[in-house]
């Protein structure tokens, strides 16, 4: 029996999930607690990775050696370098990239990765699938669009550096996950979607923004994972 994989590095990005889970029974593998239940009556694994790459890809990896998974759903909060997005609203991610790979030195573009590419394309049929029902979400207060997200291990806190990722890769939202596990389910031949919201903007001053609105962005998610699973 296949069961959809939902990937979150934070408390309380694992919390908002579980507001939406029924019949969660605990697993421990490799000291990672893979939460088992349903959503919307659709069989889901839960899994809280930690921060990075590092940490993502190896849960990423765990998941998929320890369980039928369909596809992995990465979600949470994230930072804003697109202008035209906001606390609170939401990013699909059509493709991901990592912005602090690099192997210029050789002749390969920034962000190229070996046997990769330069970018990972979420499947396309879950986004167009997600883009469908999210569009038709009623009353909703808050903007979803589509776009790219980049990756890297470092909490990007510096306008210039915002502005430096977002000429070079056209990226909308940086986190510091979905570039690792959109690369172990790439390489694993597993289809992968990301969604995140909004926490903050880097300004020079925007850990504490994320702090104050980690939860929002968490909810966010949580709610349009329980529309796409109806």
């Amino acid at each position: 029996m296949q069961e959809i994989g939902i990937m979150v590095a934070m408390d309380e990005e694992r919390e908002a999930i579980l507001n939406i889970m029924a019949d969660v029974k605990v697993e421990q593998i490799y000291n990672l607690r893979f939460l088992r239940g349903t959503i919307q009556g659709k069989n889901c694994v839960l899994v809280k990775s930690g921060v990075g790459k590092v940490n993502a890809a190896r849960t990423t990896q765990v998941m998929l050696h320890s369980f039928d998974i369909a596809y992995v759903i990465n979600l949470g909060a994230g930072g804003s370098i697109n202008s035209l997005l906001n606390i609170g609203d939401v990013l699909i991610a059509k493709q991901v990239v990592q912005h602090d790979f690099d192997i210029t030195a050789f002749g390969h573009s920034k962000g190229y990765i070996t046997g990769v590419g330069d970018k990972i394309i979420c499947d396309r049929d879950l986004v167009n699938e997600l883009e469908q029902i999210v569009q038709s979400i009623p009353e909703r207060s808050y903007q979803i669009k589509m776009g790219t997200i980049a990756t890297g291990d470092i909490f990007c806190s510096e306008s210039w550096m915002k502005d430096k990722i977002r000429a070079k890769f056209g990226a909308d939202v940086v986190d510091m996950e979905s570039g690792a596990i959109a690369q172990v389910c790439y390489l694993d031949n597993v289809p992968f979607i990301g969604i995140r919201s909004i926490s903050d903007t880097p300004n020079g001053k925007n850990a504490s923004t994320f702090d104050e609105n980690v939860k929002l962005a968490s909810k966010r998610c949580a709610n349009i994972l329980k529309e796409f699973l109806v």
